[in-house]
């Protein structure tokens, strides 16, 4: 892929915590008839983040401020163009997710089911990096936990 990708895009790994440990959302687009990852491609003058905050909110209605940039993905889409998605860690604060034409279902999973979920490797290896990051914030906080009792 040259260095000028013709089609950009943005998303998140939105997760959320529950009891048993965090949770990730795992999209149903009825149009591709896949499992993925919320994305979707730049508005004009849109740079990156505000493209991935507001495909979260179209896609899953969800609301919430991106984290830890993630692995981005490069491929050529279904149309033969070469596309660059880069995706970010965003944890869900309000959630309002309503079927649409674009995503009809989305599923909350743990780590290893959201990644047996997942249609494509590279979207995968997006999740797994951010598998990583949420549970390492996770033991980092409960270090900093086990300090002020300790």
């Amino acid at each position: 892929m040259d260095s000028k990708p013709e089609v950009r895009a943005a998303g998140a790994v939105v997760w959320r915590r529950e009891d048993g440990g965090p949770r990730f959302a795992v999209i149903h687009r009825p149009r591709y008839d896949d499992w993925s990852l919320t994305k979707g491609k730049l508005d004009a003058g849109e740079d990156y983040e505000a493209a991935a905050r507001r495909e979260v909110q179209e896609e899953i209605g969800v609301t919430g401020t991106l984290g830890a940039e993630l692995p981005s993905t490069s491929y050529r889409d279904n149309k033969g163009r070469d596309k660059l998605v880069r995706y970010w860690l965003m944890e869900a604060g309000e959630v309002a997710f309503e079927p649409n034409d674009e995503v009809d279902e989305v599923r909350w999973m743990a780590g290893p089911e959201a990644l047996d979920a997942l249609s494509y490797d590279r979207d995968r290896a997006v999740l797994e990096a951010a598998i990583g990051v949420v549970r390492s914030a996770g033991e980092a906080r409960r270090g900093g936990e086990r300090s002020k009792t300790a």
